[in-house]
């Protein structure tokens, strides 16, 4: 991020010890880091040891944090914490850090009272002139006296010293329910620092929710935009800076948490530009979130006998051989809108994907409206480009690295990019098939610790937006379960976050190494007459337990006819406000993923949940009558 503005990371946000969070940070692309004390006194090194690698890593300690329990005091306790502010600025002076941050008090010796704080910070404004040093206050949202930035200022402001101000937190305010355009009347000059914390709305103890369930900005449900408004119309123009206490985070990957980290508050502060250009945030202008068009086509990596399987798959489904790659051992399938690759190359992306994985899914192509422009959202947001060199008469389709190991090709209707299905594969029309037409939705599975930083790589580059969250039973666990869609709806995915092998998202992750489509949803307009014809041609649904649809008609209003036709073909139903839902799956595709068939009415816009277990329990019934575990 180019400009004043400073992007920033508390040391308390990732895991790992103080050393490995400087590579990741540094990695990640940020400006500086706040110190937490704790991850400086877990370290070997001196102060001026700890603040000389920090710049080695071509960062700034933009805070020293956190000082505890100051104001308020009486004697001798209120003697003893100015002595420990004084050892505090001997520290930051060797560490080489200008700028401390003191929460507001929980001693239950504290007295309270605005002017007595006020002349407690003062008096430390005096001391900490003398030395070159700022401080800065927040209030804690569970502080014993002041838990409201509102007081918070107000004790900035009657200590009036130059050396004092105020550090606001977008969870503090946000998480008690303050309105933040209150922060619009304080000057930007006296705020000091701005710390930013999403969170997902959970009616539970403040302190308890701040210290286990913040999470970035973007993978919550706090308005933290509406909270950077109002923080950049004071004229703020510090370092933004993420803490994040999550027990997801402290034992996962640093580099990645890291890696979201910069990309929510670029995300982030892109948005708050959107929304009120006038204010001066000074920052790069990236491209907007991209408006995802569609699916262009899914690529299967595969080989030998496992390409002869999922051919006899793929014709099992409707879909026919429309086209050969110019120079890949690439095939084109389609039926209406869906394309399907099947790469058999040797060498680059697919092999790799195929060598670690067996057939899998390799690649996604999404149709977008301007492609370039896809691509330099990502970078600026922290994706790496994909580059695979091109051959003769091939054409250069931008593409970025998504997570898991996963790529995603952008195409758009105002360029050459139209036209690679008839350039690279001189692609005959899409045949006739079974009835269907398109997409409907891709599920992709990751453990439950990569799922917000999956929904934060879809929601900060495309113009998409997240449904609820919820719980998938599975009889052997909870898989969480979190759609994220496309403005119309021409592009639906949803996110499985498996917390246990022994589920059927977890057997899959196990034994595919990581690998993240597990099953894809084709869209008919006639799912009786489509799974008709796909019976004629070898299709095979997953039989439903007949105790499914005894409990349907006590459900739902529906005939008897209609349940006995379900049944036949082991459709599942849902219903939402009339609108209906069918669904069925294959018993299996490609290997270890599966197949959905769905006829949606418009106005239905769930993905059928509540018939998941029921789909799960038959799943792991076939398996066991096959004898081999089911993935």
């Amino acid at each position: 991020m180019s400009g004043k503005l400073k992007t920033s990371i508390a040391t308390v946000s990732i895991s790992g010890n103080l050393r490995e969070k400087l590579e990741a940070i540094a990695a990640a692309g940020f400006d500086g880091l706040e110190i937490f004390e704790a991850d400086f006194i877990a370290d070997h090194g001196s102060p001026r040891d700890v603040g000389d690698l920090v710049r080695d890593h071509g960062l700034e300690i933009t805070l020293f944090q956190p000082f505890r329990d100051f104001e308020t005091l009486p004697e001798p306790a209120r003697s003893k914490a100015f002595d420990r502010a004084e050892r505090k600025f001997d520290v930051m002076q060797e560490l080489g850090t200008e700028l401390v941050l003191i929460c507001s008090s929980v001693h239950p010796a504290s007295l309270g009272g605005i002017e007595r704080a006020a002349d407690d910070f003062h008096e430390l404004g005096e001391r900490a002139a003398k030395r070159g040093l700022r401080v800065g206050y927040e209030a804690l949202a569970w502080g014993r006296h002041i838990n409201d930035h509102r007081d918070a200022w107000e004790v900035v402001r009657r200590a009036d010293h130059p050396n004092i101000g105020l550090i606001v937190d977008s969870f503090h305010t946000l998480g008690r329910k303050l309105d933040p355009d209150s922060i619009r009347s304080v000057p930007g000059d006296k705020i000091f620092f701005v710390q930013l914390a999403d969170a997902p709305l959970i009616e539970m103890d403040l302190l308890y929710w701040s210290r286990h369930f913040r999470n970035m900005p973007g993978e919550g449900d706090l308005d933290v935009t509406r909270f950077m408004q109002a923080v950049m119309a004071t004229g703020y123009d510090g370092p933004v800076s993420l803490e994040i206490f999550n027990d997801q985070f402290r034992g996962g990957n640093p580099r990645t948490i890291a890696k979201d980290g910069y990309r929510s508050l670029v995300a982030l502060m892109d948005d708050v530009t959107r929304a009120e250009p006038d204010l001066s945030v000074n920052m790069a202008v990236i491209p907007p979130r991209v408006a995802a068009q569609g699916f262009s086509f899914v690529e299967f990596a595969t080989r030998g006998a496992e390409a002869d399987a999922l051919r006899t798959d793929l014709s099992s489904l409707g879909f026919e051989k429309v086209g050969k790659h110019r120079s890949k051992a690439a095939s084109l399938w389609q039926q209406g809108d869906i394309r399907i690759v099947v790469n058999e190359e040797t060498k680059g992306h697919a092999a790799s994907s195929w060598h670690a994985r067996g057939t899998c899914v390799c690649d996604l192509g999404l149709v977008v409206a301007n492609a370039k422009s896809a691509v330099d959202r990502a970078s600026a947001l922290g994706a790496d480009v994909f580059l695979q060199p091109a051959g003769a008469g091939e054409l250069a389709i931008p593409a970025v690295r998504g997570l898991s190991g996963s790529v995603l090709h952008f195409l758009d209707d105002s360029s050459d990019l139209s036209q690679v299905w008839q350039l690279e594969f001189s692609a005959e029309p899409a045949p006739a098939g079974a009835g269907l037409t398109h997409i409907d939705h891709i599920a992709q599975t990751m453990s439950y610790e990569e799922m917000l930083s999956w929904s934060l790589f879809y929601t900060a580059l495309f113009d998409m937006t997240k449904a609820p969250m919820f719980d998938v039973i599975d009889p052997d666990g909870l898989v969480r379960s979190q759609a994220v869609e496309a403005a119309n709806c021409s592009v639906r995915v949803t996110l499985n976050g498996a917390d246990s092998h022994r589920t059927l998202a977890g057997t899959f992750l196990a034994d595919s190494f990581g690998a993240s489509v597990q099953h894809i949803a084709f869209a008919t307009s006639n799912v009786f007459e489509t799974l008709e014809q796909l019976a004629e041609r070898g299709f095979e649904t997953l039989p439903i337990s007949p105790n499914y649809y005894d409990d349907l008609a006590a459900r739902f209003d529906l005939s008897d006819d209609l349940i006995k036709r379900m049944q036949a073909k082991s459709i599942l139903y849902d219903q939402e406000d009339s609108a209906e839902f069918f669904q069925a799956y294959s018993r299996s595709f490609g290997g270890n993923l599966f197949i959905e068939i769905v006829q949606r009415s418009p106005k239905y816009k769930g993905y059928g949940a509540p018939n998941a277990p029921f789909r799960i329990a038959a799943q792991k019934r076939l398996s066991r009558a096959k004898g081999v575990p089911k993935t």
